[in-house]
């Protein structure tokens, strides 16, 4: 039984699972503008990579319909549009419309005029059986019932497409400490001092805690309906992308 009936976690704190949303959308409002330089910073570039990684495995080529889901500043999105092609599709959708601006804008200076779609991950807008791929960068952590979201994922994806997850998750076990201590007392001075909010990172290194490990998560995306589910550790499995198959 829950001990905690409708709490939820924000971060290590205890919260109504209906104030969480609002929670997560004032951090995100909050550091929208420098989002993108404190992607770079906190996590030397390495990001980029991670996404690349991420493009690679995602089988979008030309014509594919791709949903992208907490998209964010839109670095997914940008890279599976020009893969796409004109006469594929790519959504981009978030909770946030702080976020859903800064991440259209960037595609717009590219030439890319994105369907966009303002909403929550839980209750996605769309038919079933619709998109050749979904994805989630660095966005489930923060939602609050993430198997109805995983769940949402699988049902918009067509059988024989494939849902992505990209996200924090457990490092190697000899990282652990350096990468905690990182976490608690770098991370969140570096949000202070460039994106003027040091709780927001503060948020970030507690909810990146709080997240499933790879096992787990793995486990959640088969629960979900999707077959095949698998990870890749990347850079020491500070961050794993996981990846499942509608059948």
């Amino acid at each position: 039984m829950d001990p905690n009936p409708g709490k939820t976690h924000f971060g290590f704190q205890q919260v109504d699972e209906a104030d969480k949303a609002k929670k997560v959308g004032e951090v995100f409002k909050s550091v929208a503008g420098n989002y993108d330089l404190m992607n770079d910073l906190m996590s030397l570039g390495l990001h980029r990579a991670w996404k690349r990684f991420t493009l690679e495995l995602s089988g979008v080529r030309a014509g594919s319909r791709v949903l992208d889901v907490a998209s964010g500043s839109g670095d997914l999105a940008l890279a599976f549009s020009k893969r796409a092609g004109p006469t594929g599709q790519v959504w981009m959708t978030d909770i946030n419309g702080a976020m859903l601006a800064v991440g259209r804008d960037k595609l717009v200076d590219h030439g890319i005029f994105p369907p966009l779609a303002l909403c929550d991950a839980e209750k996605l807008p769309f038919p079933s059986d619709t998109f050749d791929c979904v994805s989630v960068a660095f966005g489930l952590r923060n939602m609050t019932h993430k198997d109805r979201a995983l769940a949402e994922m699988a049902r918009v994806t067509r059988p024989g497409g494939r849902v992505l997850v990209l996200e924090f998750s457990k490092p190697w076990k000899p990282l652990r400490k350096p990468y905690d201590a990182y976490s608690f007392s770098i991370l969140p001075k570096i949000g202070r001092y460039v994106a003027k909010d040091e709780a927001a990172y503060q948020y970030l290194a507690e909810s990146i805690r709080m997240h499933p490990d790879q096992d787990t998560l793995k486990a959640m995306m088969e629960t979900a309906g999707l077959a095949r589910c698998e990870y890749f550790n990347l850079t020491a499995g500070v961050v794993a992308l996981h990846r499942g198959f509608k059948v």
